[in-house]
């Protein structure tokens, strides 16, 4: 009978165990959602601002229409990945940062640009949001990593496989946006890129 006991014991343990495990592995996944989400306010944000800043340049670049083409598709194809998942989403982003980059390389030569208003508060907009956007991958990296750890490592793998739980993507920012640039200060002026 004692034994009866015993086995009760450690059956009902090893139930509520088993409980608070799935739980909190539901808990991590639903955190990944909703940072996921968090992101995507951003880049939504950051789309909507692109066409303003387009037709802000347009008129004033009339030779420079493969620039604008680039930055316009650009956004087409990093809209339409947002469906894809993190992986193909990250890199059509990516894709769209370089474009942007372009564009405001181009926006250097053309002082009456630099010196508008609106280009002004556009590209001020587009920073503030591309720091909300790496703040927000940021958050998004650090939940996937807890996620992907806690199913990995015992006791919660013994739960998380068998009922379906799988590993999550990070959103991974390009190579060089992750690179702090060198600046130089001499008479040259301008940043050099870093040392490799």
């Amino acid at each position: 009978m004692e034994l009866i006991w015993i086995l009760l014991i450690v059956l009902a343990v090893l139930v509520v165990g088993g409980i608070v495990i799935y739980n909190g592995l539901v808990q991590r996944r639903l955190r990944i959602d909703e940072a996921f989400a968090q992101i995507e306010v951003q880049l939504k944000r950051r789309h909507d601002l692109i066409p303003n800043l387009v037709n802000a340049v347009k008129g004033y670049m009339g030779f420079e229409q493969t620039v604008l083409e680039n930055v316009t598709a650009a956004r087409a194809a990093a809209v339409a990945a947002g469906s894809q998942g993190p992986r193909e989403q990250a890199q059509a982003e990516n894709m769209l940062t370089g474009a942007l980059r372009s564009l405001f390389a181009v926006v250097e030569n053309y002082p009456e640009l630099r010196a508008s208003q609106n280009v002004l508060e556009l590209q001020e907009q587009l920073t503030t949001t591309e720091n909300q956007i790496g703040f927000a991958r940021q958050h998004y990296n650090a939940t996937v990593l807890d996620y992907n750890t806690s199913i990995a490592t015992f006791p919660s793998l013994l739960i998380a496989g068998p009922l379906g739980f799988t590993r999550r993507e990070f959103f991974d920012a390009e190579p060089e946006a992750s690179q702090v640039p060198n600046v130089d200060l001499g008479f040259g002026g301008g940043m050099t890129p870093p040392a490799g």
